[in-house]
Formats: C-alpha cells, structure tokens, sequence
C-alpha cells in the first residue's frame, strides 16, 4: 500500500509480509465493490400492491450507503467446494521473515458455539485467513461484519470490534458460519469476506422523551415534505 497514508490521520492502514506484496488482492473502499447484481438492477420496479412503479433498493441511500461505508477484505485465493469438500490452489510462498497461514481458511471447532444458535453437532466454522495486518488512527476501533446485504453469498462472516489503534501487528481472521450447504462451485479469489468500518470510540448516553408540540408539528412537516417531493432525503439529509 501506498507510503502516504502515514500523513493522512484518518487513513486505515494495511501491511502485508515483504514477500507477499503483490500477490495478495488488496482491500478497497467498499464503494469499489459493489456486487454485480446491484450494478445490474433496475432503479424501479412495478409494484402490484400499489399499482405502480415504486423505487427498488438501489435507490434506497440508506441502503447503499451502508453498503459503500470502510473497507472491505478480500479472499486470498480462490476455493473450490465440492460434495462437502473446500480445496484451493495458491501462489504464496514458502518460507519468509514472519510465519504466517498459507492456507485461505481453517476452521473452529464446533464446540466454540456450544449453546449459540450457530451451533450445529456436525458442521464446523470456517475461518476466513486475512494476511494484512490493520491499524486504525488512534482513538478508533475497527467494526468487522460480513459484507452489508450481500445476501448472494454462501457464508455469513460474524461480527466483532477490534481495537485496531492498539492492536496493529498481528493478523485478524474472520470466523464465518457456510450457512448454504447446496452452494458446489468456486468461490473466486478477492471475493469480500468481510468489510471493516471505523467506529471513533466515544461516551455516549440514552436520552429518552416523548415528542414536544413542537416535534410534533417538525415530524408532520417532514412527512407531507417527503410525499411531495420523492428523493428529499437524497438531495437534502444525506451526508
């Protein structure tokens, strides 16, 4: 990765062994990821319910935006699944200054999810290898979850907050549970795997109240706003 993001404060930093650069698909900014499907909808549809054409998701901001928000993870290499089976073929190396996996996942023993809805007596849980270390700007956490609404792929990747700003020089993997058990086929390398959102650590509280004659007359002007003028949110609310 670039030597510039050392001056930038909000950058998100990924390092990889000397060896590996180049070889290894490199995270990018979510908006560079958007899956096929989406790219390839329609921006309306008809709605019998309705008895016209109504927006589909893809014009829904809050629903791309959080789609498009941090940096997401790719697969090292591609895997082949078959008849219950995972196999791949990859291009790292042997040897090295660091001892890192070579492998693109490994698995956690089911006994780990003992008394979780994910656990199931005969099945394991892939673990997903990341061979970037990640290092946040100090003061921030890194949120890692499976890629925002990507339905379409096999493996949903579980979730967890890691202090990044502290903890930088070490890998992070990402346990996934193969949730489609009829999925055969490869899964190609630099698929995301996970997508990683800076969250700024701060105090916060819960301020709770119901709505002042005021709100109430804010809340009803909003509304008749936005059934007049389709796409407010769009062009007035959205950062």
């Amino acid at each position: 990765m670039s030597s510039q993001v050392n001056d930038n404060k909000h950058a998100i930093r990924f390092r990889c062994p000397a060896e590996l650069e180049g070889l290894l698909p490199q995270p990018i900014p979510a908006n560079l990821g958007m899956p096929d499907w989406l790219k390839a909808m329609p921006n309306s549809a008809f709605s019998a319910l309705n008895q016209q054409d109504d927006d589909t998701v893809k014009r829904c901001p809050p629903f791309i935006d959080a789609m498009t928000c941090g940096f997401l993870i790719p697969l090292i290499c591609d895997l082949r699944v078959e008849d219950g089976e995972i196999s791949w073929d990859n291009d790292i190396p042997a040897g090295g200054a660091i001892d890192f996996p070579r492998s693109p996942v490994s698995f956690h023993d089911q006994s780990q999810l003992t008394g979780s809805p994910l656990f199931e007596a005969d099945r394991f849980v892939i673990k997903f290898h990341n061979l970037w270390t990640i290092e946040a700007p100090d003061g921030y956490a890194l949120f890692f979850t499976h890629p925002v609404n990507r339905f379409d792929l096999p493996f949903t990747t579980l979730s967890g907050l890691v202090d990044c700003d502290r903890y930088r020089d070490n890998w992070i993997h990402f346990p996934a549970h193969w949730h489609n058990t009829g999925f055969r086929g490869v899964l190609p390398k630099g698929t995301p795997i996970a997508q990683c959102i800076p969250v700024k650590r701060e105090d916060w509280t819960v301020q709770v109240s119901a709505f002042t004659p005021e709100e109430t007359q804010q809340v009803h002007a909003l509304r008749a706003t936005m059934k007049r003028e389709p796409g407010l949110y769009r062009r007035k609310f959205r950062a």
